[in-house]
């Protein structure tokens, strides 16, 4: 009997096992993984290198996730999958029947040409499990590390390694950290408070060629390193559902209900492009949570069940060497802003046409989940307490309908 075919084993395709079972509990599952490790949650993977977790730890879900859900994982890699002949096909030209697709196969690292990238004899990205065990074993206390990339990926690395090797040196094109995430005075913040705790930076600088291991920057200086880490970003993979007929643009295009252009497949997680609830446009969200509710939200209507999901908006909480921050929504240019500063901490709300439309906050992010929920709700501002918001969020700034209605009854 054919069954379900999920391509790809990570959080997006646990929430699509979730999803399914919710509704049908009998159908195999068949999951087809190109890593050969269970379903671990990825951004765990620097806190391995600190020591702070072990890889068996890293696990999603418990060790008899997939027996207990019926689920049959084929460590392989997927090359095609046809909903007419309702078959999905891998590298090996073993063919696998389907009577629905959930397409989760995530991204990977983009790595530009560079000149000279194959003199270099030590070089690695930082997206899984494997990345960092290879990782770690090409790295000493006398490393001098060369990170290329200031974003989320490069710089957790940084993080991960900084007390295992001599020096870790971070480059990026643009004059900011997270450029993607901050803006110029909380990514300032965020930089000073690295910077304090080893590692250094050339920004708005990047690497014009490697010759062995010296990197030569666009400005002229150079850079001497042991082992370089490659974190400039990366590439949803796409491919794979484009053979299928699949529409793709910077990801899998879907709707709210996690379908794309064809019949009987579905997509979730980094690799999909859907609607981003705070800006009204279809965008690439690549966060955990969000690759959970779509795996979900797909399982649930692969079984035949009715789910959708029409309030995505990007998220991120991050933390370095203590220092955490959280941010959701947009900023817009010609939104009122109210901030809030002390050293090392920075609170910035951004409001446009009476509701908040994102904000970003550096050090106390206890209360973040207030402004969050008001983000994806859209709550009008006049309908909540705006003084005590700002201050001190929490539920009180709702009335007591509103609250009763989020707390079950209870006020």
């Amino acid at each position: 009997m054919n069954g379900y075919v999920l391509i790809g084993n990570g959080v997006a395709a646990a929430g699509c096992i979730e999803g399914i079972r919710s509704v049908d509990s009998d159908t195999p599952i068949t999951v087809i993984s190109k890593e050969k490790h269970e379903v671990y949650s990825r951004p765990l993977i620097s806190y391995y290198l600190e020591g702070k977790t072990t890889i068996s730890k890293m696990n999603y879900r418990p060790k008899d996730f997939y027996k207990k859900n019926k689920v049959t994982v084929i460590y392989g890699n997927a090359v095609s999958a046809d909903m007419k002949a309702k078959e999905v096909t891998l590298d090996n030209g073993e063919k696998i029947g389907c009577k629905a697709v959930c397409i989760a196969a995530g991204s990977e690292p983009f790595v530009p040409p560079f000149e000279g990238l194959d003199t270099v004899e030590k070089k690695f990205t930082f997206m899984t499990i494997d990345d960092t065990l290879a990782l770690e074993k090409a790295i000493g206390k006398k490393s001098r590390v060369l990170i290329v990339g200031a974003g989320l990926i490069g710089l957790k690395c940084a993080e991960g390694i900084a007390k295992r090797v001599a020096s870790v040196t971070v480059c990026d094109l643009a004059d900011r950290v997270l450029s993607s995430i901050l803006d110029n005075e909380c990514a300032g913040v965020m930089q000073k408070h690295l910077e304090k705790n080893g590692i250094s930076f050339m920004l708005g600088d990047t690497v014009k060629r490697f010759d062995k291991n010296n990197a030569v920057m666009k400005s002229g200086k150079k850079a001497e390193f042991d082992v370089l880490v490659l974190a400039v970003g990366v590439r949803a993979n796409t491919q794979l559902a484009k053979d299928a007929g699949c529409d793709t643009d910077r990801g899998i295009m879907i709707d709210t209900s996690m379908k794309t252009s064809i019949d009987g497949i579905y997509a979730a997680g980094d690799c999909t492009q859907g609607f981003d609830s705070s800006t009204g446009e279809n965008r690439v969200l690549a966060i955990l949570p969000n690759a959970y509710m779509q795996g979900r939200c797909a399982g649930i209507n692969m079984a035949g069940g009715s789910s959708e999901i029409n309030d995505a908006i990007p998220m991120n909480s991050i933390g370095f060497f203590g220092l955490h921050c959280v941010s959701a929504g947009s900023c817009p240019e010609t939104s009122e802003v109210f901030e809030e500063k002390e050293k090392n901490s920075i609170r910035r709300l951004f409001i446009k046409d009476g509701r908040l439309a994102g904000y970003i906050i550096i050090g106390d992010v206890s209360r973040a989940g207030i402004y969050t929920s008001l983000v994806r709700e859209k709550t009008p501002l006049d309908e909540i307490d705006v003084r005590r918001m700002k201050i001190s969020p929490s539920l009180t700034i709702y009335s007591k309908e509103i609250r009763r209605k989020k707390l079950g009854g209870v006020v």
